[in-house]
């Protein structure tokens, strides 16, 4: 086993250890297909908490998008994020003439799945912002391959603002029924379709 898959399991120990990460898939299987995970957005930690609670096959082909400007700014950072989440980087700050969406065609057409976030920025609220249109163009060129909408519920009590040191709270991933594009649907209709698909994963209010 490599220096990195080695982290990669450490990782995924600790971060069940801390937050549980407990997956459900009430939609669909976890297994061994191209897909693009999209979920709500509400701490740095929500790639993190997807990928640990993968079963541990579908990692190596599962790719978080990860800001180039912030995940490359030290050695340690581009290394974890290249060597063991196997990260695609994307800019934030860009020329006109580049395609945001490029890399993660390129992975998909690699054959790799995607954990995205829709939402494009981290949310303290309850609810989902809107998605952006990032999705809808992933779906329109990439038809074959599902959209499997997830809820990561309590991620943001993990780390509370102002603190360093993670909070042990249960934490849990639920993934839904894959959705796909549907023919004649428009940017707005899918989008709003997508984000209500990620919402109604939410538990109920306790």
């Amino acid at each position: 086993m490599s220096t990195a898959d080695a982290m990669g399991v450490l990782l995924a120990f600790v971060a069940r250890l801390i937050t549980g990460a407990q997956g459900h898939w009430k939609g669909c299987a976890p297994q061994a297909e191209q897909r693009i995970y999209f979920a709500n957005h509400q701490s740095h930690l929500d790639w993190v908490l997807i990928w640990a609670a993968l079963p541990r096959e579908l990692r190596a082909s599962t790719r978080p998008i990860a800001a180039r400007d912030y995940w490359t700014k030290t050695a340690f950072k581009r290394w974890l994020t290249s060597a063991v989440f196997n990260a695609v980087y994307v800019t934030r700050l860009r020329s006109d003439d580049q395609d945001p969406l490029g890399p993660l065609a390129e992975a998909l057409e690699h054959g790799d799945s995607l954990v995205i976030f829709p939402e494009g920025t981290r949310s303290h609220r309850d609810e989902p912002q809107p998605f952006k249109s990032g999705l809808f163009h992933l779906a329109e060129k990439f038809a074959q391959v599902p959209l499997v909408p997830a809820w990561i519920d309590n991620v943001q009590r993990v780390m509370p603002k102002g603190e360093v040191v993670p909070v042990p709270i249960l934490c849990t991933v639920t993934f839904g029924a894959p959705i796909r594009l549907d023919a004649g649907e428009d940017k707005r209709a899918f989008l709003e379709r997508a984000r209500a698909a990620v919402l109604a994963l939410r538990p109920a209010l306790r």
